[in-house]
């Protein structure tokens, strides 16, 4: 048994010298830097690596790699690219109503929340004392119109001086002037509404002394005309006209509107280059109010028979060209990935247009085209 030891401990020395050798005879060969010694030995290795490939072969490692990968084939769609930017939701019918005539408030008909039509009584102030003076001068002006048809009558009779007929008839037109202006002092005193909406909020009560103020009196409202207003870069100048579609969505609400342009400035703020636009917008559920944010997409270009791809699975190698993997000699779900340079155009709602380098019903690869190589076998 100790000589069994001796052996074997012997034989694990001689081995790990003999391999110390042949690493110090490698790089002794290499610092000799002498050609026969160095070509001797490179033979000596690759006739080892030969070895090495013929046991693996009898093994059966070098097997085909199969890849799994998820591809589609391509269609011609509409390709829509957008301008996204944000603006705020406003209507023109949203006022704060003033009085016309200052004093006190001896009618209101109205309160908050209450819908009204166009032209109805909301309140209505005190005349101080005009409709007084109104009696009076429409006595005054029966008087002069009675006169004047008396002086009128003897005129055609040819009794009576011109003068006197003439005066008759200034002293008429006079008066009758003087009615219609108190009339129309007194109905500045009657507070209507100026179109047809909903009374927001009221702040005075009757009995208040009003007169026109930063306040107001109180706010009407028309949700059934509603825009979006915001500022476009001025390079968009050329691709918006009026009628252009626009989605409009409301964070607030998670909801997407049809829009459409239905106002283009003519002036570039040249502050940051920008020009105004408004944007209608339907409401049909009275949910839109004042002040509200919106995204707009604005189509700014439209390509009704493109060629598009997720935006993703484009690469770019090494050369900056950009490139898809296709699937070739498709043979019922195999097929062989081809490396295929593409020429990009713009990318919307993460795909972007291809303008050269496939066809129509290409099949590319969508899941998986980081992991295979050109001429790889596919299974999808």
């Amino acid at each position: 048994m100790k000589k069994i030891f001796i052996l074997t401990t012997l034989s694990i020395v001689l081995i790990a010298c003999n391999s110390s050798d042949k690493n110090k005879s490698v790089d002794s060969i290499i610092a000799s830097k002498d050609v026969k010694a160095i070509t001797a030995k490179k033979a000596e290795l690759q006739s080892q690596l030969t070895q090495i490939d013929e046991a693996l072969s009898k093994l059966d490692v070098d097997k085909e790699v199969v890849a799994l990968v998820s591809a589609v084939k391509l269609n011609d769609t509409i390709f829509n690219h957008y301008l996204e930017i944000q603006g705020s939701i406003n209507t023109n019918e949203n006022v704060l109503i003033q009085p016309e005539f200052p004093g006190n408030l001896v009618a209101l008909n109205v309160k908050a929340g209450q819908k009204v039509t166009k032209g109805q009584v909301l309140g209505r102030t005190d005349d101080g004392g005009m409709s007084q003076q109104l009696a009076s001068a429409e006595n005054q002006y029966e008087l002069a119109k009675t006169t004047f048809e008396r002086q009128k009558n003897l005129w055609n009779q040819k009794i009576g001086s011109e003068i006197q007929y003439l005066q008759a008839q200034s002293q008429m037109i006079s008066a009758q002037k003087s009615v219609a202006q108190i009339k129309a002092q007194i109905a500045k005193t009657v507070i209507r509404a100026p179109f047809s909406g909903t009374i927001d909020e009221v702040y005075v009560e009757k009995g208040e002394v009003v007169s026109p103020s930063p306040k107001g009196m109180m706010r009407i409202v028309n949700l059934g005309n509603m825009y979006v207003s915001t500022s476009i870069p001025e390079t968009y100048i050329g691709k918006l006209k009026i009628g252009t579609e626009v989605d409009v969505y409301l964070n607030s609400l998670n909801k997407t509107y049809k829009g459409k342009v239905r106002q283009i400035g003519n002036f570039i703020n040249p502050n940051n280059r920008s020009f105004g636009i408004e944007v209608s917008v339907p409401n049909p559920d009275n949910l839109l109010r004042p002040n509200q944010v919106a995204s707009l997409k604005v189509i700014d270009y439209v390509n009704k028979n493109a060629i598009v791809v997720p935006s993703n699975v484009i690469q770019q190698d090494a050369q900056k060209n950009n490139f898809v993997y296709t699937v070739t000699n498709v043979k019922g779900k195999t097929g062989i990935a081809k490396k295929v340079i593409v020429k990009t155009g713009q990318s919307s709602d993460n795909v972007t247009e291809i303008l050269s380098g496939l066809d129509a019903d290409a099949i590319i690869v969508t899941e998986g085209a980081n992991t295979i190589s050109d001429g790889m076998k596919l299974n999808f």
